[in-house]
């Protein structure tokens, strides 16, 4: 049965910024304490990982007896822990298809899985050329990068995209990600959807085309970008660093990332269909032709269950979903992971979301 303390956290999570927000970089960032204690496990999704460092130490600053952990194994290990129940919640870059949910289900005791879109961030294509800290790039000839049907700096297709630019006699070396990945999974799904014609594989967590250089994590990515020049990758734009950076095509043109472009991208696009209460699911618009949207963008889902065994567990996955939903949470995350806060209508829904959360006993 839903207690009163979570319905207190929720509504003070949803609450607007005030003076005990003073500071997101020392931690509180405004999160409400809850009078909770105890323990609760997370996993998956490494693009989360910043911004989930942040919200913990945010909500255990002000709970001081709560402990959450999370583990960054990458959203297809947080989507299997979770089914397994081996975690209570997870993060992951993809949400579960429908045909998977009942699965998924089965760790939550005649409940439902909640899926939450919960962070927001553009997916950065990185590149390393000496001498280059920009380049733009259209979906057909990134597409023909990845598939490596484009193997070398100074084809024409690239020359076509940066007039004037002196690119380099150089071949590419295309870097995608080893592990099931939810940022793989949004990214072949761009490239499936802006330029079909050049890219005939179907969006998947697990990257299709071999060869290449393969690394673990959005920071293998970028570590293996960094080492070797001539590398071109993609990655959680929070983690690219000093890398060079691709604008997109979009439209009649070219368009850098951005919070602002990816948020507003998410909030032009529709709710997939035939869903179920708190299952919150983003179907992205990728082949935009609007010049303030950024395609190439990440909603990361926080997963938890509508019900749980453990009354406690309930009510503290609900506290803490709640304050990573608030204004606070979110300015939090940008703050720290540059991504993009909730739009306020979708904020209402999480929270509505969140509020479905109960224990049994």
């Amino acid at each position: 049965m839903r207690t009163a303390r979570i319905a207190a956290a929720l509504v003070a999570a949803s609450l607007p910024l005030t003076a005990c927000y003073s500071d997101a970089n020392q931690g509180n960032a405004g999160a409400v304490s809850t009078g909770l204690s105890g323990q609760v496990a997370g996993a998956g999704s490494s693009a989360q990982s910043a911004a989930m460092q942040a919200w913990i130490a945010g909500f255990q600053s002000a709970n001081s007896e709560v402990t959450i952990n999370y583990d960054p194994v990458g959203s297809g290990g947080g989507r299997d822990q979770f089914a397994e129940g081996g975690v209570d919640f997870a993060g992951s870059d993809r949400a579960f298809e429908r045909e998977e949910l009942a699965e998924a289900a089965k760790p939550c005791k005649g409940g439902s899985v909640l899926q939450l879109p919960l962070y927001v961030s553009p997916i950065a294509v990185a590149f390393n050329l000496e001498g280059v800290d920009e380049l733009n790039l259209s979906a057909k000839v990134l597409a023909g990068i990845f598939d490596q049907k484009i193997r070398r700096w100074d084809d024409r297709s690239i020359a076509a995209d940066n007039p004037g630019l002196d690119l380099p006699d150089l071949e590419i070396t295309p870097v995608n990600r080893q592990d099931d990945s939810g940022t793989t999974e949004n990214f072949t799904d761009y490239l499936h959807a802006a330029a079909p014609e050049q890219w005939p594989h179907e969006p998947d967590g697990v990257w299709p085309v071999p060869g290449g250089e393969a690394a673990n994590g959005n920071s293998g990515v970028v570590q293996a970008i960094a080492a070797g020049e001539g590398a071109i990758g993609y990655a959680d734009a929070s983690q690219v660093g000093g890398l060079g950076i691709v604008s997109v095509g979009v439209g009649d043109g070219f368009v850098p990332y951005s919070p602002e472009a990816a948020a507003a991208i998410v909030e032009a696009s529709p709710r997939e269909s035939g869903r179920g209460p708190g299952d919150l699911v983003v179907e992205l618009e990728r082949d935009t032709t609007d010049s303030g949207q950024y395609p190439i963008v990440l909603v990361s889902y926080s997963i938890a269950c509508s019900r749980y065994d453990d009354p406690v567990v309930a009510e503290l996955v609900a506290a803490f979903l709640s304050y990573v939903a608030s204004e606070q949470g979110q300015a939090v995350a940008a703050q720290t992971a540059g991504s993009a806060p909730l739009a306020p209508g979708l904020r209402s829904d999480v929270l509505e979301a969140i509020a479905l959360i109960e224990g049994t006993a």
